[in-house]
């Protein structure tokens, strides 16, 4: 049983998705062709390539990244033989446990594409039991390999129980949910007995190929996972700020993530700086910054250390300052914002206090005006200006955080008419208010509205008309990060100090 493509429906049981033509015929057909193997290549190497500046393998231009580009989408191309021979992901050889050809290397999710295509998400109801590898690969029509990388990158999710379907779900949809969740059907799975319907409904991820799935197990495949291409352009021990037995800081780089998204863990700069620092395993993520934002993160050695840091932040005794390149002056202060408790972005402010909106506060303690970024070190980190008018100067401020809110340096320094430079989320909200002062619902500016259901209107159009997310970098920096830990036994009284700073940011970058 099928579940659709992010909706539900059910499709036939026939699964002979591949068949005696599939992907048996292709790879023999791949195996007969002259494609120079791979095996030759040094293991050590292999494993360093995902940590290696590629900044002259990414200004390279060839027939597959070429379709992604006009394509739209980073769906791979009709498979050709020579053309995966030259440009197959050689990173993959040290995991397939197919032979070593570079032939059969043909639809890996490496290279990575340079720009991310449209979601896409399927959701099952597993028909019988058996490894979830050959499952999913029989029931998408996916090559193996790519359903491994899948499951490698953490996109495959599973759950006991098939989860309610959302309210936009047809009858048809609605009937297949109830037939797999009938009480009759589940009183004759042993592996849900003794946990409630709940319990059973939630998710976990699928961490291998061979794992089991019963009959009546409910999986959801991220089959496009967000990308991170900028993962494999970074010298990563060269953003190492320190390392200790406990953690590492890291000076993250824009267009990253911290501890990767739902659909990818492992483009993450927690695995990358491991990778670089030569550990077994992961670091542990303890707090985040924006992907558009770089600067200094701790990542935990442990679990414990974990634990322990997240308690710290917990009780406000991790202290961060960020720099911001703000498109307007900002005065010197306290400012004091309310936000609309949605997680939905962008994120709604106002400076009127509303009831159960969430209280930001942030204290801008420099303002500096600065030249505007250079042409080419805009491109260089594809830098929007959402249409700004001025461009001669900006305004680097030193800010410190005084609560810690998502998106909120960025959403007040928009709301105060002064955008961070590079924020096509919220500066093209700012121009747009600019323009036409009251649009913004809770802009300086608002309008009275004749009803609450034409401000709700209003509130969606607005939010449907801005928060596109930057493409690498903004102009936000966390430069600095500090925290005490006690220690008893520690002969300097009990207690140290530690504190970091970042290298220059992105805005201060000299053109060669």
């Amino acid at each position: 049983m099928r579940i659709g493509n992010t909706i539900w429906f059910t499709a036939a049981k026939d699964m002979k998705a591949i068949g005696a033509t599939g992907f048996p015929s292709l790879l023999a057909n791949l195996r007969s062709s002259s494609c120079r193997t791979c095996s030759s290549i040094p293991l050590s190497y292999v494993r360093t390539l995902p940590f290696v500046a590629h900044d002259d393998i990414r200004r390279r231009r060839h027939p597959y990244t070429d379709s992604i580009r006009r394509s739209g989408s980073w769906e791979l191309p009709r498979p050709n033989r020579n053309l995966y021979c030259k440009y197959s992901s050689i990173s993959a050889v040290a995991t397939s446990s197919a032979p070593q050809s570079c032939c059969l290397e043909y639809h890996r999710l490496l290279p990575c594409p340079a720009q991310n295509g449209p979601p896409r998400i399927e959701h099952f109801v597993v028909s019988e039991d058996g490894p979830v590898l050959e499952y999913i690969t029989r029931e998408l029509n996916l090559p193996p390999l790519y359903v491994e990388d899948l499951i490698q990158f953490g996109a495959v999710f599973y759950a006991l129980v098939c989860p309610k379907p959302p309210p936009t779900a047809t009858p048809k949809e609605v009937m297949a949910y109830k037939e797999a969740t009938d009480p009759s059907v589940l009183k004759n799975r042993t592996s849900i007995k003794g946990k409630t319907v709940r319990e059973a409904q939630k998710t976990f991820r699928i961490t291998h190929a061979d794992q089991i799935v019963e009959a009546g197990t409910y999986l959801r495949v991220h089959v496009h996972p967000k990308r991170f291409p900028r993962c494999y352009e970074i010298d990563w021990l060269s953003r190492i700020i320190s390392v200790s037995d406990e953690f590492v800081v890291l000076d993250k780089p824009s267009g990253t993530s911290v501890g990767g998204t739902t659909d990818n863990i492992e483009e993450s700069c927690a695995t990358f700086a491991a990778r670089a620092l030569g550990y077994s395993e992961s670091l542990k993520t303890t707090h985040q910054i924006d992907n558009c934002t770089e600067g200094c993160v701790v990542l935990a050695r442990s679990k414990e250390y974990c634990s322990t840091f997240h308690g710290k932040i917990r009780e406000k005794k991790v202290k961060k300052l960020y720099l911001a390149l703000a498109a307007a002056p900002v005065p010197i202060g306290i400012h004091t914002h309310y936000m609309r408790p949605i997680n939905m972005a962008p994120r709604l402010v106002s400076e009127d206090l509303i009831e159960r909106w969430s209280l930001c506060q942030l204290e801008v303690l420099e303002c500096n005006k600065i030249p505007w970024p250079h042409r080419l070190i805009e491109e260089k980190y594809s830098i929007e200006d959402s249409g700004w008018p001025l461009k001669d100067f900006a305004y680097e401020c030193k800010i410190d955080l005084l609560t810690g809110r998502t998106h909120q340096i960025r959403a007040q320094l928009s709301a105060i008419g002064a955008p961070v430079v590079g924020d096509s989320m919220y500066m093209s909200a700012a121009v747009a208010e600019m323009a036409n002062p009251g649009l913004n619902p809770f802009g300086l500016s608002k309008r009275d509205y004749e009803s609450d259901n034409d401000k709700e209107i209003a509130i969606q159009e607005w939010i449907e008309h801005h928060g596109k997310e930057p493409s690498i970098a903004i102009g936000l920096q966390a430069c600095q990060i500090s925290w005490n830990d006690d220690d008893e036994d520690d002969d300097n009284g009990g207690v140290d100090t530690y504190l970091f700073k970042a290298g220059l940011p992105w805005w201060r970058d000299t053109i060669q």
